[in-house]
């Protein structure tokens, strides 16, 4: 029994060990992703499916922002009114994946995550159409809950078709496109804002929304059928939340979601840095938008590439200290009085090197509580909302015209994630999972 409990513990790089193979091997990356439990494989379309689903909702959140001051005159409503159905859609996020997440693990995936995806395509539509502020309100609210179902179960699904590298890289995929959606939506909605109108960008959503359901129907199978869950007694004793109370977990899901609060960051004091304080016109905002987004992608592609030799616990370090550093820089560059033109560079250093980050800690988290992937996944993701509403005005307490608070924010936000790496890497984190 103690043999067996050592073999199925967690691995050097915070992982946690699968049972033995049929010769002995307990190295995940030597198991073949269908032994990861649901006799499923981890295909290409697959992963496309898993990738629009992580990508939809994000894209939602932020495509229709360069529409909001028409939307002050079209619903007859304040500034502060079209403000609070974006954060209407992220408290509905939040709310969502502790939903979602829970019921996959208890019901299967598949199910709940068609029910989510069809709901979200209705309220898009109503979101769309929506006569008054009050109903648009709504209609956002009832988007953000359904539509985090993609984001939520999917990274639940990886978990449970794949181990180690290969998860690693699976999850870097969908994490890039959750990540990178943020920033390009802005941009897209900007250039479509004047001819479409909002109602027009709501559409965009919606019609995204039907894409990623018909997807989801045709390519996505049930990876955590009945067989699994009778066949693992911890997903079904009431241990959720046992399974997540070990370090690798915590650690792992810090350094993710502290390390999204400096992008986060970036984000909301983009317009102002950029255009107030650098003096860009809309058409350069949007160059340095797409210049960043472009950054991530490319660290993403490399630590896709690279996980194949290097443990993905080691890209994330990289990932992680290089972001320290830049941010480090971008405050020192605001304290100092310096052109801020000159904060451009260090800002590009310290978003561009989170592809290395968010793939390889979600994955390395969820691995720590594979037990309960569906509830894992759903805390990380609702703390990644919860901070990123937080962090979100706390850049602009100083003013326009200074970046300061971005600096602050951007260096403490990394730093809590590198001590959360360190809780995950600990000697006592790598022996946690076995007490639970």
């Amino acid at each position: 029994m103690a043999q067996h409990e050592a073999a199925v513990g967690e691995r050097a790089d915070g992982g946690v060990n699968p049972p033995p193979t049929p010769d002995g091997s307990t190295d995940p990356d030597a198991r073949p992703a269908a032994d990861a439990g649901s006799g499923r494989a981890l295909t290409p379309l697959m992963l496309i499916s898993l990738a629009l689903l992580a990508g939809v909702a994000p894209f939602g959140t932020d495509l229709y922002l360069p529409a909001f001051p028409s939307m002050v005159t079209d619903l007859s409503t304040s500034t502060s009114g079209v403000q609070l159905s974006l954060t209407a859609f992220l408290i509905g996020a939040g709310l969502g994946q502790l939903i979602f997440g829970p019921l996959s693990d208890r019901i299967g995936r598949r199910g709940p995550l068609i029910v989510g995806m069809a709901l979200y395509v209705i309220s898009g539509i109503a979101a769309a159409i929506a006569p008054s502020i009050a109903v648009l309100i709504i209609a956002r609210l009832a988007q953000g809950m359904t539509g985090s179902a993609g984001m939520v179960i999917g990274r639940a699904m990886i978990a449970d078709v794949a181990r180690g590298r290969q998860a690693a890289r699976a999850m870097s995929t969908m994490m890039t496109v959750a990540g990178v959606a943020p920033v390009v939506a802005p941009i897209t909605g900007g250039l479509f804002a004047d001819s479409i109108g909002w109602r027009g960008l709501l559409w965009i959503v919606a019609a995204l929304a039907l894409i990623s359901l018909i997807a989801a129907v045709m390519f996505l199978p049930e990876t955590h059928g009945r067989r699994v869950r009778d066949a693992d007694p911890q997903a079904q004793h009431g241990t959720g939340l046992r399974s997540l109370a070990n370090r690798t977990y915590v650690g792992h899901t810090m350094a993710m979601v502290f390390s999204f609060a400096t992008m986060m960051a970036y984000i909301s004091a983009s317009p102002f840095l950029y255009q107030d304080m650098m003096g860009f016109s809309s058409l350069q905002y949007s160059m340095a938008f797409a210049i960043n987004a472009t950054g991530i992608v490319a660290c993403t592609a490399i630590s896709a590439r690279l996980v194949a030799r290097i443990e993905p616990r080691r890209l994330a370090r990289i990932g992680m200290i290089t972001n320290l550093i830049a941010s480090v820089a971008v405050l020192v560059l605001a304290v100092s009085g310096l052109p801020a033109i000159l904060i451009a560079v260090p800002l590009f250093f310290a978003i561009a090197p989170l592809g290395l980050v968010y793939g390889n800690n979600t994955a390395l988290a969820l691995d720590a509580a594979r037990h309960n992937a569906g509830l894992a996944s759903a805390v990380l993701g609702t703390s990644q909302f919860a901070l990123a509403g937080l962090v979100s005005p706390l850049v602009g307490l100083a003013g326009e015209h200074t970046a300061v608070p971005l600096g602050i924010v951007m260096v403490t936000a990394a730093v809590i994630a590198q001590i959360g790496f360190l809780i995950a890497t600990g000697r006592r984190g790598r022996a946690a999972v076995q007490s639970t």
